[in-house]
């Protein structure tokens, strides 16, 4: 699994350690005298550290509710500046440091990356943030150089990352629209060369098929001896034969195929369930969305399984058999694995389906995986039974000779 996927999968548990590292950064800066703490803390001080430390720790949130992770981290900043002046109930012992937490950086990104459905409220809120940061109110120009700058790295990253990301869907689906309309194209230029290919055998080949037909039945009528006319009743019944397979065969190239009944992975459930009713039992785990496999890769998938199901009842029958298939965006995985057989290839009926096999199967289906830039692996399993796993990737182009 790629360091992407992985981070996908756990955002929670990133989210989580990323506010504890917040917290531990914020309280190590404030305790070594580099924010708000006070030359001789007291029991004000160590309780707004910790709340400080509470407040930090809403970082976790910053996916699910972005806006209310700035307001706890702007409502602790401004009580604790509010305490400082004009209340005095602490003193900093550095007065021109900047009080607000570090947490405010990462915060001032959340609303702008996860909250787009309102860009006037979040403008807003961060500018708030900001005056709170900066305090406005005390007329120092570095102080609100500095707020206005910890503030502005967030939205900047965020506006950047939603315009990068807008940006690549966007060209994905214009690749994916492309991929379609080339697919489609090229299907219509094999219709219409079917098309033009029975036209062809129509007006030429009939034509000529017929014109020798004629000539062989006007032949059988003014033939004075019978020699010549059976040979010339043989060659029209033959060309009248040959008249009606052209007929059936131009009917063919005209009927476009018919794709509607392409195997994919949707059907992988009613592959299981078949494999059950004949006396194989299966189970299927699927993980992942098959949303993110391309159409080529999904039928290859499908009849991975389906051959590693038809080995299992020839040389393993009444094995236990068990298919795990994944997705993610850059790969798809399929496993199979088996028990070993309650009876093996030399009793009862797997025997007779075991000597059906040409012994072509597992290269044959190395090499359709291959065409798509796949790998297999196959082998037995230390308790007797057999693996066979395969790895593709998600996104091959339809158009591409493999489809």
């Amino acid at each position: 699994m790629s360091v992407a996927a992985w981070f996908r999968r756990h955002r929670l548990a990133v989210d989580v350690l990323i506010a504890v590292c917040f917290a531990l950064l914020d309280t190590g800066n404030t305790l070594v005298g580099a924010s708000w703490w006070p030359a001789h803390p007291g029991p004000l001080a160590w309780a707004m550290l910790a709340v400080q430390a509470l407040a930090d720790l809403s970082l976790a949130a910053r996916r699910s509710a972005p806006m209310i992770v700035v307001a706890i981290l702007a409502a602790f900043t401004l009580a604790l500046s509010l305490l400082i002046s004009p209340a005095g109930a602490l003193t900093p012992a550095h007065t021109g440091n900047i009080w607000a937490p570090y947490a405010t950086v990462l915060a001032a990104y959340g609303p702008f990356y996860y909250h787009r459905r309102d860009r006037r409220t979040v403008f807003t809120v961060v500018a708030i943030l900001t005056a709170i940061v900066a305090r406005v109110w005390e007329p120092s120009a570095a102080l609100i150089a500095i707020g206005v700058l910890r503030t502005a790295v967030g939205p900047l990253l965020g506006l950047y990352f939603h315009a990068r990301h807008s940006l690549v869907r966007a060209l994905t689906e214009r690749a994916e629209r492309a991929e379609r309309e080339r697919y489609l194209l090229a299907e219509q230029a094999r219709a219409d060369e079917r098309v033009r290919l029975a036209g062809e055998m129509h007006d030429v080949v009939t034509h000529r098929v017929s014109l020798m037909v004629l000539q062989a039945g006007a032949l059988g009528v003014t033939a004075t001896d019978e020699a010549t006319r059976r040979a010339a009743e043989e060659l029209r019944a033959a060309g009248c034969q040959a008249l009606d397979e052209l007929r059936d065969l131009v009917g063919i190239l005209r009927t476009a195929p018919d794709d509607d009944q392409t195997p994919s992975v949707a059907d992988l459930a009613a592959l299981i369930a078949e494999s059950t009713a004949v006396g194989t039992p299966a189970e299927l785990v699927q993980e992942g969305d098959p949303a993110l496999a391309s159409p080529v890769v999904t039928r290859t998938a499908y009849r991975i399984v389906r051959e590693a199901l038809t080995n299992v009842r020839k040389h393993a029958a009444g094995a236990q058999v068990s298919v795990q298939v994944s997705y993610d965006e850059s790969h798809v995985r399929i496993s199979v694995r088996n028990t070993r057989g309650g009876r093996g290839p030399a009793h009862g009926p797997g025997s007779d389906l075991a000597a059906t096999g040409s012994g072509l199967g597992l290269p044959s289906l190395r090499q359709r995986i291959e065409l798509v830039h796949g790998t297999l692996r196959a082998g037995p399993t230390p308790d007797g039974g057999f693996s066979l796993e395969a790895t593709l990737p998600a996104y091959v182009p339809t158009a591409e000779p493999v489809a």
